[in-house]
């Protein structure tokens, strides 16, 4: 499996984990930014793809009217199981389906919400020509990435102290996927190549993350994201140690408890 295939999976314990320690850490921020985005435009029918555990999808349950429809989507089923589990404070559809194809009709749709998404998707136009497809005339597309991993703090530490565990081969998949499309401009002309005409507006988002403890964001980073595979797939012996290099980082960094790193996001909107 390429290193573009296998950054896309969240198997197993991934979800799990992902949702304890990552959501709250660094993804709830900007979930609830997202959602009071999209409800001041009042939009009539909702469409989330990549939603995983569903931190944005339960945000927009509670910031949008209930006569709104929201379809939630995600490529990886056992993402979408747990977010079903976890629940919305209203009825909600989940949906299994790939956002470079999209099993929607033209036009269904006048908003399309993706938060920390775009950055796996393997070919971004064509992703982008498929949400402009579904969005009606008027629509609106928002969505959100991460800036370079070096404005990411916990992210960038994390990364540095796996890598000298194996220096002859070192863990990327943080700054390869999640913050390896950061490049605004890169952003306008994939949009631009998926059929948008009009130009996005582009806000550079800064914002905290906070955790009781260094071993939060390390477990979060280390086993809660494809991160995982890449240790394992070098020495599965070594999670646990790799785990707790990349907690004694932070700690140095940062301090042992009640840590708090600098996050920073794109969030971009474009309109159909």
């Amino acid at each position: 499996m390429s290193h573009r295939d296998a950054d896309r999976v969240f198997s197993n314990s991934l979800p799990r984990v992902y949702n304890s320690h990552l959501v709250p850490l660094i993804f709830e921020p900007y979930a609830r930014d997202l959602s009071n985005r999209l409800a001041a435009r009042a939009p009539n029918r909702v469409l989330e793809i990549a939603a995983g555990t569903g931190v944005v999808t339960r945000a927009l349950a509670s910031a949008l009217p209930e006569r709104v429809p929201i379809v939630a989507t995600d490529l990886n089923q056992p993402m979408l199981d747990h977010a079903a589990a976890l629940g919305t404070s209203r009825p909600v559809e989940w949906r299994q389906a790939d956002a470079m194809r999209l099993p929607f009709a033209d036009g269904e749709f006048d908003a399309v919400v993706c938060q920390f998404g775009a950055m796996f998707f393997p070919d971004k136009a064509t992703a982008f020509a498929e949400t402009r497809r579904v969005l009606r005339s008027g629509g609106v597309f928002m969505f959100s990435v991460w800036d370079r991993i070096g404005a990411n703090e916990f992210a960038d530490t994390v990364t540095e102290a796996v890598a000298t565990l194996f220096p002859k081969d070192p863990p990327c998949f943080l700054a390869r996927t999640p913050h390896g499309y950061h490049d605004t401009q890169k952003i306008e002309k994939d949009l631009a190549a998926g059929g948008f005409t009009s130009l996005p507006s582009i806000a550079t988002v800064p914002a905290r993350s906070r955790a009781d403890s260094c071993r939060v964001p390390a477990i979060g980073y280390c086993q809660g994201t494809p991160l995982r595979d890449e240790i394992e797939a070098r020495d599965a012996s070594r999670l646990d140690e790799a785990t707790e290099r990349a907690a004694e980082a932070i700690a140095g960094r940062f301090g042992r408890s009640a840590v708090d790193g600098k996050i920073q996001a794109h969030v971009v909107t474009i309109d159909r």
